[in-house]
């Protein structure tokens, strides 16, 4: 069960990553997502500026998760020795 919350904690932290460097790409584009000049040009940077805390507030929660389970191993392992 530890194992599994490990395994967790760490999918979240790679997917909060993912989507965090997704959204900075998208503010380093001005928030296009097409090419410069486009009619989508210009839209909101408000979105991936959104996007980009929420998912840094998602790595934040999962590596909480991570420390949790290894204080809990930890714990384990003290109350075994």
């Amino acid at each position: 069960m530890i194992n599994n919350s490990f395994s967790i904690g760490m999918q979240g932290i790679q997917d909060g990553m993912q989507g965090m460097d997704n959204a900075a790409r998208k503010i380093a584009r001005g928030g296009t997502d097409g090419p410069r000049g486009s009619a989508e040009s210009g839209s909101s940077l408000a979105e991936p500026i959104i996007d980009l805390k929420l998912y840094e507030r998602s790595v934040e929660a999962s590596a909480q998760v991570v420390k949790t389970a290894d204080e809990t191993v930890g714990t384990l392992l003290d109350i075994r020795a």
